[in-house]
Order: structure tokens, then C-alpha cells, then sequence
């Protein structure tokens, strides 16, 4: 039997498969890195002004309501509206509310842009000591809240306020009036010196408790 060899087996001994490397993974191709720009070209974000809340205005002023049960056509009552009424204008006042006891409040608001809002609490006048209490507050407003230092001392002053101004108008100050700015001014005092003061000032002294 005649053997034939071919050219192929010659040549498949020379040519000899490259070996695999064992153990070796390919790595996935990393991301391209953005270039990072230069400070020239970089855009910063817009910046959001803060906004400032809105200003609460000063409520407009009015005039007040009298309480219900006063009989304004006595000729008496209607001086005393009369009063109320220029006090309240004169100084840039606003009556929060009328009181039905003998104690009175002066309040003093002031807002951001600058407005202020001046209220009092008191007793509608309808008799000298309910007027020299509504004075009393006015006076607050008039000689400025927190002016005189200690508050006994803007107590005496809204008091001489009050009772310098019924004496002007030609109004009744004894009697209830004087005493009622004598218990005032003792409770002041006595409240001073129990907070620690170290010395009262002259105005005051003649209410100081034994």
C-alpha cells in the first residue's frame, strides 16, 4: 500500500498555537475622566438672596368704642370724651381695650422698619379717679417708657403727669385721686426695695415703708 504524505503535515509542526495565559482576567476599559475645567471657565451656581419676611404694619388707628352702659349726654361724660379723645390724638395713642377694673397698661411695639405701635389699657372715664388712671397711662407714652430708671421713678412721673394736667382742666385731684397716687407709689417703692435697690431716688423717698 503506497503511503501519501501531504504538505499540510510538514507544515503544522512549525506552526504552534500561542498558550493561554492561566489566571489572568481582562479588565474592563475604565471610564474616560472628564477633564476638569479651569477656574476661568468654570460656572458657579446663582446665589438666592434670602428673603426677609414681611413687616407686620402698625394697625391703623381708630377711634375707640366707649363701653355700653355710659350715658353721654350728661354734660360731665361728654367733657370726659372730650379728653379722651384729644389725649389720644394729640400723642399717636390706640386703646387696645377698655377695662373694667381700676388698673391700667401702656404698651410700646416697635417694628422692623422702623413704625411704632402705642397702645394703652385703662378704664373709660367716667369719674376723676377712672380719668387720672387713663392720664396715668397717657403719661407713660408722654414722659417715654423706660426714660426714668428705677420704675418707681416713671411711676411718680406718669402720676405727676396725670394729676398736673387734671389741675390744669380744673378737675377734682383730692380725695380719691390723691389717695389712690399714694397707695400706687407705695407698692412701687416697697416693690423696688424688694428687688435690691440700693438707694431710692429723692422723688420717692417720702413713700419708702418705715
Amino acid at each position: 500500500m503506497r503511503f501519501v504524505q501531504l504538505l499540510f503535515d510538514f507544515v503544522s509542526p512549525l506552526v504552534r498555537e500561542k498558550p493561554r495565559a492561566r489566571g489572568v482576567r481582562a479588565r474592563p476599559a475604565s471610564p474616560k475622566r472628564e477633564r476638569a475645567q479651569p477656574k476661568s471657565e468654570r460656572v458657579e451656581p446663582e446665589r438666592v438672596k434670602p428673603q426677609m419676611p414681611r413687616v407686620k404694619p402698625a394697625p391703623p388707628r381708630v377711634k375707640p368704642r366707649a363701653p355700653r352702659g355710659i350715658d353721654h349726654s350728661r354734660r360731665a361724660q361728654q367733657r370726659y370724651d372730650a379728653i379722651v379723645e384729644d389725649s389720644l390724638a394729640q400723642h399717636g395713642l390706640r386703646v387696645r381695650r377698655w377695662r373694667n377694673s381700676l388698673s391700667g397698661l401702656a404698651t410700646l411695639r416697635i417694628y422692623r422698619d422702623g413704625s411704632q405701635d402705642r397702645t394703652i389699657e385703662s378704664p373709660y372715664p367716667t369719674s376723676p379717679l377712672r380719668l387720672a388712671i387713663f392720664l396715668h397711662e397717657v403719661g407713660h407714652h408722654v414722659i417715654g417708657l423706660g426714660v426714668f430708671r428705677p420704675r418707681c421713678l416713671e411711676e411718680f412721673h406718669a402720676w405727676r403727669y396725670a394729676i398736673d394736667r387734671m389741675n390744669e382742666m380744673g378737675l377734682p385731684t383730692e380725695g380719691t385721686v390723691q389717695r389712690r397716687f399714694e397707695r400706687s407709689m407705695q407698692y412701687a417703692v416697697a416693690k423696688s426695695v424688694r428687688r435690691g435697690i440700693r438707694a431710692l431716688p429723692v422723688e420717692v423717698a417720702a413713700f419708702s415703708p418705715a
